[in-house]
C-alpha cells in the first residue's frame, strides 16, 4: 500500500489520542493521528514523523501522522493500514492458496471479522491486529487493553468449534524484530485468550513490513511466542 505527499516533520506534542502538533515547514501544524493507542514509547518530543495529505482538503486537519522514527528504525502506525496490507497481500493469494472469495468485515454469529476466506475446503475466517510495540527487538500487542481483542479471540475460537478455520494475525507495522509474544503486562487477559484460542485451534500467525515513508509492505513470517 502506498501514501500520496509525504512530508516528514518533527513531533511537538499530542494534546489527545486524535491529534498532534508538528513542526512542519516552520510552522506547528495540527494534524491527525491515525492510531488511538498510547504510543508512548513512539511519539516523543523532537522524534521525525511523517505525515500523509489528507484525501479531503477541506479537513480541519491536512494532514494525517503515518509513521515515526525511533531510534533510526521506521515504524508505521496508521491503525487502518495492517487490514489494508493484508487485504492486498491476502487478494493475491499470499495467506491462502486457491482463494476462491474474499470478503472484509464478516459478521459470524455476535462477531464481526476483519476478513471472510474461502476455497474449496470452505470458511477461514481472520482476525487482523497492528502491532508498533517493539522492545528489545520483541513485538508486542496490545500497548493497552483490549477487551474487543479478547472478544475476537474467542469469537474466532468458536468458530473452530464450528467446523470453521479461524486465523489472528498479527502484521508488525516495522522491521528489525526477532519474535512477537502478547503483552502479559499490559493485559494479562489477552495474554490467556490468545493462548486458549491456538489451544482449540486458532492459528496464530506475525509477519513483520517494509516501511518507507510513502509505503507498507508485508514481509517476513515473524515467529511467534505463546508462554
Amino acid at each position: 500500500m502506498r501514501y500520496a505527499s509525504v512530508k516528514r516533520g518533527r513531533f511537538l506534542a499530542r494534546p489527545n489520542r486524535f491529534i498532534a502538533h508538528v513542526e512542519l515547514d516552520g510552522r506547528t501544524e495540527v494534524c491527525h493521528v491515525k492510531n488511538t493507542g498510547r504510543c508512548r514509547e513512539l511519539l516523543l518530543p523532537g522524534a521525525a514523523v511523517y505525515l500523509a495529505a489528507a484525501e479531503n482538503p477541506a479537513r480541519k486537519t491536512r494532514y494525517d501522522l503515518i509513521a515515526v522514527e525511533k531510534n533510526g528504525q521506521l515504524i508505521n502506525m496508521d491503525a487502518q493500514a495492517p487490514n489494508r496490507v493484508f487485504g492486498e497481500w491476502a487478494a493475491a493469494g499470499g495467506f491462502l492458496p486457491g482463494l476462491e472469495a474474499l470478503r472484509p468485515e464478516f459478521t459470524w454469529e455476535d462477531s464481526r471479522f476483519d476478513f471472510l476466506l474461502e476455497d474449496r475446503l470452505g470458511r477461514y475466517f481472520v482476525e487482523v491486529k497492528g502491532v508498533t510495540l517493539e522492545e528489545n527487538g520483541e513485538a508486542r500487542f496490545p500497548d493497552a487493553p483490549t477487551e474487543r481483542g479478547v472478544k475476537h479471540l474467542r469469537g474466532l475460537a468458536r468458530a473452530v468449534e464450528q467446523g470453521c478455520r479461524g486465523a489472528v494475525f498479527f502484521v508488525i507495522q516495522m522491521k528489525g524484530v526477532t519474535h512477537f509474544r502478547p503483552n502479559e503486562l499490559t493485559h494479562p487477559a489477552f495474554g490467556a485468550a490468545l493462548r486458549e484460542a491456538a489451544e482449540q485451534g486458532v492459528a496464530v500467525f506475525a509477519r513483520d513490513c517494509v516501511v518507507t515513508p510513502d509505503s507498507l509492505t508485508l514481509d517476513a513470517e515473524v515467529p511467534v511466542q505463546l508462554t
